[in-house]
């Protein structure tokens, strides 16, 4: 199996092609997930806010795979880091960025789930490398898998950065994003099949 970008990139003959496409990709994807995270909501009883940006993770590790999936949420980090308002806006309409994001501060509440985007994009690349992207029921699951890893990274990084125990970060770093995020999920997950056929009317498989 091989996933939606390895479908489309130049042969392994052509090196040059092939590494500038993955560097298109990555770039590319980099800014989809920037520019969904624009798309947030600010809740007044949580440091954490609501964003699109988790739907470009999961599109992004889905079509990239594991090694690209993950240099290319590595690539939005590195924005942050070096000063490009990439991230979710904060209430006043800022941006964190540079290396506080990812500190155990109040300045960093984010940075776990920051982490997690880059190994939730390699775990979920590795799914759909094994073909769990070619079907919305086995694709639901690579997406759920990867939304686990988010918030499995997310929540204990949010407790240490604001010094809260487990029941206060769930309530502000889970509970409010449950409905959202399973409607991403699925959104990724029926983006994808469909996207396969798609691509096998007019480039199948081993042609």
């Amino acid at each position: 199996m091989t996933t939606l970008a390895v479908r489309l990139a130049p042969p392994r003959s052509r090196a040059v092609a092939r590494g500038g496409f993955q560097v298109v990709c990555a770039v590319f994807g980099s800014f989809l997930i920037a520019g969904l995270a624009q798309v947030s909501v600010h809740l007044p009883f949580t440091p954490v806010p609501i964003t699109g940006q988790t739907l470009g993770v999961l599109l992004v590790g889905a079509a990239f795979g594991p090694g690209l999936g993950a240099a290319t949420a590595g690539l939005y980090l590195v924005w942050a880091l070096v000063g490009l308002p990439v991230l979710a806006p904060n209430p006043d309409g800022s941006h964190d960025v540079g290396r506080a994001i990812l500190t155990l501060s109040p300045a960093g509440v984010t940075g776990g789930y920051l982490l997690g985007f880059v190994a939730a994009s390699a775990l979920i690349g590795w799914l759909s490398r094994r073909g769990w992207d070619r079907s919305f029921r086995s694709a639901i699951g690579a997406m759920l898998l990867g939304e686990v890893v988010v918030f499995a990274l997310g929540i204990p990084w949010l407790m240490g950065a604001l010094d809260v125990g487990a029941r206060r970060a769930l309530a502000w770093g889970l509970y409010p994003f449950v409905i959202g995020d399973v409607l991403k999920l699925l959104v990724a997950a029926a983006l994808l099949p469909g996207a396969h056929r798609l691509l096998d009317r007019f480039r199948p498989e081993g042609i």
